[in-house]
């Protein structure tokens, strides 16, 4: 059976891994049809539902994005697999940047809310915040933009110097009109590391951002200052955390469960028919900032996801882990990253599984205790919402009791599904 051209040398895996050996392909030229061709013989070996791929001509598409949405395996792959910018993917990966306004927003009905703006971006020296409505892109209401599905553009290209004029409304009612200009946007990865004392109880709380590369240092300063502390329990907020790289979420959760899970299986990969010979176990690691923690309380949004719910997923055969806020997104499969001319295709390639062989959860990670994302205060508020529902629980063991169509409200405040590597950053 004839393998794949993929050079080992470009072969990467997100949720992410070390590179796996990968049979020599060469792609014949960068033309659309060239390029077509590659990405056909890439998902045929590669993907994890080949067998399921429609027999779309190559030839018929005028872009390798359009024939990837050809062939999409629909009942379950809508978003995770895609192609994208290297270079785009390069700087997000290696350096937790990208290009934007440095906002993330959810949508309730016509309404477009602020939920988190980053420090230094051009959002934030425009004076946005967390909680602020967008109610004009461009001159057009953000209610008219929602109606006719051009929300999803109406930010414009992802390039720098690209700019766009906002007008929004921030918690006390005040209208402002500002235009931002798209730039390079460092995301914190470990944005905020804080103590509460609660009824005798010292509890941890770490807002996560990202599993990219400068992730690991800053969780092992977190978790340094953490430990320091003396803390009883840790609420851990993934809340806007779309996943990335598998390696990082390893070693994040070698930091949570410590001397618990060392040596333990953190995730078993499982490919296709074809590719077999790529299955294999992660084992936990030793992490010398781990902490000694009986049980996990994790707070999620519809936006966490990926190595997010690896996290969860993997740490659940050995603690307690205690979902608060609303269900996960649902994305238990990982990708290799194949380069090819300036671009890179990231098919589904694979499935993840705990040690106890849990891993279908495509319909999300369920909430133990649901808790609405809370715009009206800031992130690590110990009045927000979702933040003071967790340390409830790590008091108490037991979630607030909750009145009837509470996760209903809950659930229209989930934020929008975004494509392709974007969906890791969930960010404009």
């Amino acid at each position: 059976m004839r393998r794949t051209a993929v050079s080992a040398a470009f072969l990467t895996a997100l949720i992410w891994c070390a590179a796996p050996p990968a049979a020599d392909a060469q792609i014949s030229s960068c033309t659309p049809l060239g390029e077509n061709l590659y990405v056909r013989d890439v998902m045929t070996d590669l993907y994890l539902w080949y067998a399921e791929m429609p027999g779309a001509d190559p030839a018929a598409y005028d872009s390798p994005e359009s024939y990837l949405e050809a062939v999409r395996f629909r009942p379950l792959d809508t978003t995770f697999s895609y192609i994208t910018s290297r270079a785009e993917s390069d700087a997000f990966f290696s350096s937790s940047q990208f290009v934007g306004f440095g906002i993330s927003t959810a949508i309730a009905g016509n309404e477009m809310r602020i939920m988190q703006v980053f420090p230094g971006s051009p959002a934030e020296e425009a004076g946005l915040a967390r909680g602020d409505r967008i109610i004009a892109i461009s001159g057009r209401p953000v209610a008219q933009l929602i109606a006719t599905g051009e929300i999803d553009t109406a930010f414009g290209a992802t390039d720098i110097g690209v700019a766009v004029d906002v007008t929004f409304v921030d918690l006390l009612g005040t209208r402002h009109d500002a235009q931002l200009v798209k730039r390079l946007v460092t995301i914190p990865t470990v944005s905020l590391t804080r103590v509460y004392e609660q009824a005798g109880r010292k509890i941890g709380y770490i807002f996560f951002r990202n599993f990219v590369e400068p992730s690991n240092e800053a969780l092992d300063a977190a978790f340094e200052e953490l430990g320091a502390a003396g803390i009883h329990d840790l609420v851990l907020d993934l809340r806007y955390n779309g996943g990335g790289l598998v390696n990082v979420a390893q070693h994040l959760a070698s930091l949570i469960g410590g001397a618990t899970t060392r040596g333990q299986v953190f995730a078993e990969y499982f490919h296709n028919d074809k590719n077999m010979y790529r299955n294999r176990r992660l084992r936990f690691v030793a992490a010398p900032n781990a902490l000694r923690l009986d049980r996990l309380i994790v707070i999620t949004t519809r936006a966490s996801a990926s190595a997010s719910e690896l996290v969860i997923n993997s740490l659940r055969p050995f603690m307690p882990v205690v979902v608060i806020g609303d269900r996960t997104y649902g994305k238990p499969v990982g990708q290799y990253q194949v380069a090819f001319c300036d671009k890179l295709l990231a098919p589904v390639s694979f499935m993840l599984r705990n040690a106890n062989g849990e891993g279908s959860y495509f319909e999300g990670l369920p909430v133990d205790c649901p808790a609405a994302d809370d715009p009206e205060h800031q992130l690590g508020d110990p009045e927000e919402v979702s933040l003071r529902e967790a340390m409830t629980y790590a008091v108490s063991g037991a979630c607030t009791p909750r009145p009837p169509g509470v996760q209903r409200r809950i659930e229209a405040h989930a934020p929008r599904r975004v494509v392709g590597w974007r969906s890791v950053v969930n960010a404009y």
